[in-house]
């Protein structure tokens, strides 16, 4: 099921999302250089002549010469959009390009959308099989039913390529994995289970014929629609799909269906399944309540008349959520890595019993933060991954592409499993799932945190952000007629309901008066003089907030260079007992990650305050995911050139030399380009890096700051930070060009406590 939960958001925050930055949510890059004519000329003609004649000769050079190997087409003619019904092939687009984004966000298949104006199967069909050429897999979506029983097969049958409607198939997938894991806690066998299935509909046939393949008895099966149940002999709204699965039963109403039935499928409406029905089903039923955005049942419904029920849905508010994306991606990863000729029943139960049984395993160290530290295990409220498992990369497709190959639809077999598991780890870069479970760690503890510029409209998008996505609660700061003028031009429903704080009339002013008079009294500053800085400076007037505990961190700078508001956070807040505040920014590419620190403090720091600076960002890439290899930065590498310049540098190396308890490798002074590049590093065969630096010290802010900045504008990585580390409080200060999913981030970051 696709996932929808409590997050709500207004139409123009949506718009916006898709309108900002550039139109749409993708774009294509090119994977070779380009930047030379013997590049263009190798990219297009004459070079490309070659392996032109080489796929002539040999089809299968495809897939060593093009894009075709990772490519997967995502169709829809927009028959049945999400829950929207039938909107056209164009208001597709926005979902075909966001399944697009999943592709490539989860499993790193590149994929484009495609969307048809026809409700015609035939001519889908026809324009379909003739795309065969440009694509390693066809990605079926958002087709209506009965139309895409029809398409689906068809294009099975007549292309040699993976073919999945994944609006069938891939609920089936993830409730068949639920499914397993729920008879296993029962104690209960899948061939002797007695199953119900509320809809029949595209995903609701799909996940009967799916369990069917798996163990479950034809006999055991009803299925319910709107009219009843299917039973043998029914005429009344029936078609071959229907009655391939009429079942030999009496019961004529799902309430007669569910006596004794140990699975409810519910893949239909909101409400459909009353308590007083479930009370009639065996001991420890299991449930998938899988409507969206209400299930069939509350699961709080459900477990107060049946306390010993399993339970799942689409929602990601409740445990045990069936969400495609633990599916689809993986699944197609793996059918291309061995060039399958179709996506057949033998690999889909492959994905679901890999999915399964990652579930049984020891709950992923990312997985448990997202719920909020507790450690999740294998039970009753935990059947099904969370979908931001890192480790779906490496089982699902792995379980795929066997399966592919015993069942004989591979054309190119893996040899080597252990080293290809190793390529599919690779493939992702750790940053982006860590993240993913900090924002689901922060969701499942929200944090109260200080907007300090909340009349700037980026600031005041990226607050509303915060508080819609279920991050927690933001606390705005400004004059409060401008903050709800510009809610009233974004159209922010119930302005009211935000916490407003205005350093003119607020009541924390006096107090917050006295403490920081206190502070700075022997500093040159008079009473008048704080009463001044509280009263008109945001920054002030928000750090004396976090310092007497109105909120859990604090986010500025969009109107200040980060030096001022840096300056102003310091005159209330301290850096924390025994540490060094210090700037990184964190560059985050399509592989890999690098941190970069100190960008924005100390200007010339000690070798002491490097091996500080070192051993707090190894901390912080530790903590996303990591295994730090730090590199002190110089112009020279080992000694060469010599300079007067080196000596902090290599004395810091020192100071962690003379450690017996350093948790990271780290080596130093190295030119960037012998931390970076392996070529290079193995000149020096007594480096101590296992591999690149992904963590680097710079010498001084004047080489780290430029670094940074230049990286940030020039491209090719997504540059997360200035990230502010060492205060007493978690602060954040963005930069004055942030948009707002930038400042959203460093707020997530703060509020999990990532850089407090």
């Amino acid at each position: 099921m696709s996932e929808k939960s409590k997050v709500q958001f207004t139409e123009r925050e949506a718009l916006f999302y898709h309108q900002t930055i550039r139109p749409g949510k993708i774009e294509i890059i090119a994977s070779k250089p380009m930047a030379t004519q013997r590049d263009l000329s190798l990219a297009y003609s004459p070079g490309v002549a070659v392996p032109v004649q080489a796929i002539a000769d040999d089809p299968q050079k495809a897939y060593d010469y093009t894009a075709k190997g990772n490519l997967v087409a995502v169709i829809s003619n927009g028959s049945a959009i999400l829950g929207m019904g039938n909107l056209g092939a164009l208001a597709s687009k926005p979902v075909m390009e966001g399944k697009a984004v999943l592709f490539k966000r989860f499993a790193d298949v590149d994929s484009i959308d495609i969307e048809l104006n026809s409700e015609d199967p035939e001519a889908l069909i026809e324009a379909i099989a003739m795309m065969e050429p440009s694509f390693g897999g066809i990605n079926l979506e958002d087709i209506k039913a009965p139309e895409c029983f029809v398409i689906e097969q068809t294009l099975r049958d007549r292309m040699n390529i993976p073919v999945m409607h994944d609006d069938q198939h891939g609920t089936a997938i993830i409730t068949a994995a639920g499914l397993i894991n729920a008879c296993l806690i029962t104690g209960r066998k899948i061939d002797e289970i007695k199953v119900v299935v509320n809809g029949a509909g595209a995903a609701a046939l799909a996940c009967t014929s799916l369990i069917k393949s798996m163990g479950v008895r034809h006999d055991n099966v009803i299925i319910c629609d709107r009219s009843g149940t299917i039973y043998q002999g029914r005429t009344e709204q029936m078609d071959q799909w229907k009655s391939a699965h009429a079942a030999n039963t009496e019961a004529r109403t799902l309430e007669e269906a569910l006596v004794g039935a140990d699975v409810f499928l519910g893949l239909s409406a909101a409400g459909a399944l009353p308590p007083e029905y479930v009370k009639k089903m065996a001991d420890e039923p299991i449930i998938f309540a899988m409507a969206n955005p209400v299930p069939e049942i509350n699961p709080d419904e459900a477990k107060a008349v049946r306390p010993d029920a399993i339970i799942a849905t689409g929602r990601s508010d409740f445990p045990n959520q069936v969400n495609n994306v633990l599916g689809f991606p993986f699944i197609f990863r793996g059918a291309l890595d061995v060039s399958a000729t179709a996506i057949n029943e033998e690999m889909k139960i492959a994905a679901a019993k890999a999915i399964a049984e990652l579930a049984r395993e020891q709950v992923h160290e990312d997985v448990a933060a997202a719920y909020g530290g507790a450690v999740q295990q294998f039970g009753r409220d935990y059947i099904i991954p969370a979908p931001f498992d890192p480790r779906l990369m490496e089982v699902v497709p792995a379980a795929v592409a066997k399966a592919a190959m015993d069942s004989g639809v591979a054309q190119r077999p893996i040899e080597d499993f252990d080293t290809y598991r190793l390529q599919l780890k690779g493939r992702l870069n750790p940053t982006t799932s860590v993240l993913s479970s900090v924002y689901a760690q922060v969701r499942a503890n929200p944090k109260r945190v200080i907007f300090a510029e909340a009349d700037n409209e980026v600031v005041l998008r990226a607050a509303i952000q915060y508080r819609d996505f279920g991050y927690g609660e933001p606390i705005l700061v400004g004059r409060t007629q401008n903050i709800l003028d510009l809610m009233g031009e974004l159209g922010v429903p119930n302005p009211e309901s935000f916490h407003i704080e205005n350093s003119m009339v607020s009541d924390h002013v006096a107090p917050m008066v006295e403490m920081i008079y206190a502070r700075l009294k022997r500093r040159g500053y008079l009473e008048r003089d704080v009463q001044r800085m509280v009263n008109t400076d945001r920054n002030t007037f928000a750090s004396g907030l976090l310092k007497m505990g109105v909120g859990d961190a604090m986010i500025t700078g969009m109107t200040r260079p980060f030096a001022q508001s840096m300056k102003n956070v310091r005159r209330v807040l301290d850096p924390a007992p025994d540490k060094l505040p210090f700037g990184m920014h964190m560059l985050v590419g399509k592989n890999r990650t690098v941190f970069l620190a100190d960008t924005t403090i100390n200007e010339r720091p000690s070798a002491e305050e490097l091996a500080i600076i070192a051993t707090e960002a190894a901390s912080v890439a530790k903590r996303m995911g990591h295994e730090p290899r730090v590199a002190f930065l110089s112009y020279s590498t080992f000694g060469n050139p010599e300079g007067q310049w080196v000596e902090r540098t290599r004395d810091a190396v020192h100071i962690l030399d003379e450690r017996d308890d350093v948790p990271f490798e780290y080596e130093g002074e190295m030119a960037p380009d012998a931390a970076l590049n392996p070529k290079i590093m193995a000149l020096y065969p007594f480096c101590r890096l296992s591999a690149p630096a992904n963590v680097l010290i710079m010498p001084g802010l004047q080489s780290a700051n430029i670094s940074a900045k230049l990286l940030r504008e020039i491209g090719g990585t997504t540059s997360i930070g200035p990230i502010l580390l060492g205060m007493e409080k978690p602060v954040q200060i963005v930069p004055m060009t942030a948009i707002a999913p930038d400042v959203l981030t460093s707020a997530v970051l703060a509020a999990a406590g990532i850089a407090g």
